[in-house]
């Protein structure tokens, strides 16, 4: 029997359950670690939600890994305690070293080829009369297509996923789980769950979606070979869109870095002096302003194309504050750090669900659900183990509350004009 349609921001209907999904975007460990921190202050801030009894899950990347955690009736707090502290079953541990094995059988297999192209490359030379360009171009098949291997984080994968209870097979999954990656032959979005991609197991296509050309190999599947699913889409929201539920909700780690002083985020501000100009961090930091620009403004346009297209269904996306330096210049290999952002992203979480509490608000109620108030405010409430703050905070807490308010009552004139 079909569900009664209900239209955007309306009521819904008595007796309906709502319908939600979720969304997480890529972005290798500071991705998983922002959203973990984020689904932690989501799933204690909304009453009626349960983050491991949703309609159906979508992961890229980092995001798939999270994705198929939470499918597999892993909580957010269980993930943070596996993942961020490193505690609980040795099978649940997940480290961000998993990210960094050389690819060595990669390596090998390019160098087993050099002397042959050497030689073709020779050839060309001296009989085809090819350019030097043309020569060099065929000795760039020897070059590794990845720096790091997948198999540590596949093998993890698989026996996370193997515990009682859990399963790393899509089919017997109770609750939708689809793992986006990208068919390198073609450029076309392989939806690991789907019909046709159901068989894969979920270990393998966490991995491939996860691989990120030039950083690993493209991963081998039935004769196919897949890389990171963010290629076509940073979201793939789309894959919840057209399963006609009622709110999707949406994780974006990567934003690009707002290097200013203006506006009313005195705190943020403050912080930002670490890096006035982008240019002064060199080539890297210039390069992930870049790559956060472009995979940010495909996003933009993304959900206004949903927008569009499904009218009905409401979208509410969080993502980290773009003049927040702390995500921006993160060592996610680092265990301390690891903690401390978090800690930062569940309180920022916290914070952006204050400063929209009125919209947010709006937007749950009419699917059911609604802002846990008491639990919003409450200033003690943290992630991790609580330390003393430092000396000061309480002034620049009383700061950051002012700030949210007024960024509320903002949008709420905005929303009414």
């Amino acid at each position: 029997m079909d569900r009664p349609h209900r239209r955007k921001h309306g009521h819904m209907t008595s007796g309906a359950a709502p319908r939600v999904g979720l969304a997480l975007a890529g972005g290798g460990p500071l991705g998983a670690i922002y959203e973990i921190g984020a689904l932690c202050a989501l799933d204690e801030s909304v009453v009626g939600l349960d983050m491991n009894q949703l309609d159906g899950y979508v992961g890229v990347s980092a995001g798939g890994f999270i994705a198929a955690g939470l499918a597999n009736g892993m909580t957010p707090r269980q993930l943070c305690t596996s993942f961020i502290e490193n505690r609980g079953p040795r099978s649940d541990i997940v480290q961000p070293s998993l990210f960094i094995r050389p690819a060595l059988a990669e390596y090998a297999h390019r160098a087993a080829m050099l002397p042959g192209l050497l030689l073709q490359a020779g050839l060309q030379l001296a009989f085809e009369r090819h350019s030097l360009l043309a020569a060099a171009e065929r000795l760039g098949r020897a070059l590794p297509t990845g720096l790091f291997t997948h198999s540590p984080l596949e093998a993890q994968m698989r026996r996370v996923l193997s515990a009682p209870g859990r399963t790393n097979d899509f089919r017997r999954l109770q609750h939708k789980l689809v793992l986006v990656a990208t068919d390198l032959d073609t450029g076309a979005a392989a939806p690991f769950g789907k019909p046709g991609f159901a068989h894969v197991p979920i270990s393998l296509a966490v991995a491939a979606s996860a691989a990120l050309p030039g950083l690993f190999p493209p991963v081998p599947i039935d004769g196919r070979w897949y890389v990171d699913g963010a290629l076509k889409k940073t979201l793939h929201a789309s894959v919840l869109l057209d399963m006609g539920l009622d709110l999707v909700l949406c994780l974006n780690p990567l934003v690009p870095y707002t290097s200013t002083e203006d506006g009313p985020h005195r705190v943020a501000a403050a912080k930002a002096e670490r890096i006035p100009h982008l240019v002064a961090g060199g080539l890297p930091v210039v390069l992930a302003q870049t790559f956060r620009s472009l995979i940010h403004s495909r996003l933009e346009l993304g959900l206004k194309g949903y927008e569009r297209s499904h009218p009905d269904i409401d979208i509410l996306l969080f993502e980290p504050d773009r003049r927040d330096p702390e995500m921006f210049l993160a060592n996610t290999f680092a265990y301390a750090e690891r903690r401390l952002l978090a800690e930062h992203a569940y309180q920022q979480t916290r914070a952006d669900l204050r400063s929209r509490r009125s919209h947010i608000a709006a937007t749950l109620s009419a699917h059911g659900l609604a802002l846990d108030h008491a639990v919003l405010d409450d200033p003690r409430r943290r992630l991790l183990r609580s330390r003393r703050p430092a000396a000061g905070t309480t002034g620049m807490q009383a700061l950051k509350r002012l700030d949210e308010v007024l960024d509320d009552l903002e949008g709420t004139l905005a929303a009414t004009a």
